[in-house]
């Protein structure tokens, strides 16, 4: 983790704990982060932030002012706790990529696992063309895929098995 972002997250934490939050602070905090963070949505919040903050330090804010601006930090909060949560199991990871036959079964609407009988394979063509296909209102891309996607499960299914 970024070394500035637990210096900011711990002093916006401070800001947002206390009862009457002094905004000229949070004015600073926010310039600073706006100036020199590194992930794009943090200086997009904090630079946001900025105009309601300067409202709200000025002596007699409205209430309503006030309120902006608390919204405004709990924004900058959000964004700086996203950016600070562990991330734990395989979110970065690549999906995995599906095989022609996994994607033919796909965009058929076959299961993707178990062998399937031609008879299925033809009956899900048939049933998706009806809805695909140009003189029924369908686009001729959409028509051509599946017409694609049934060709190659079928020379899959005739393969001889080794």
């Amino acid at each position: 983790m970024d070394r500035h972002l637990s210096e900011w997250k711990l002093e916006l934490d401070r800001i947002w704990a206390a009862h009457a939050p002094d905004y000229a602070e949070a004015i600073h905090l926010a310039q600073r982060i706006a100036g020199t963070s590194d992930d794009e949505a943090l200086r997009q919040a904090a630079s946001q932030a900025l105009p309601i903050l300067r409202c709200a330090a000025e002596a007699g804010a409205d209430h309503a002012t006030i309120v902006a601006a608390r919204r405004r930090l709990a924004v900058i909060r959000e964004v700086m706790s996203a950016l600070t949560a562990p991330h734990f199991g395989q979110r970065s990871a690549s999906p995995k990529l599906l095989t022609v036959e996994e994607l033919s079964r796909k965009l058929l609407g076959l299961p993707l696992d178990g062998p399937l009988s031609e008879s299925q394979i033809h009956r899900a063509y048939k049933l998706l063309a009806k809805r695909v296909h140009p003189d029924a209102g369908g686009r001729a891309e959409d028509f051509l895929r599946i017409s694609a996607a049934h060709e190659a499960l079928l020379r899959q299914r005739r393969r001889p098995q080794r």
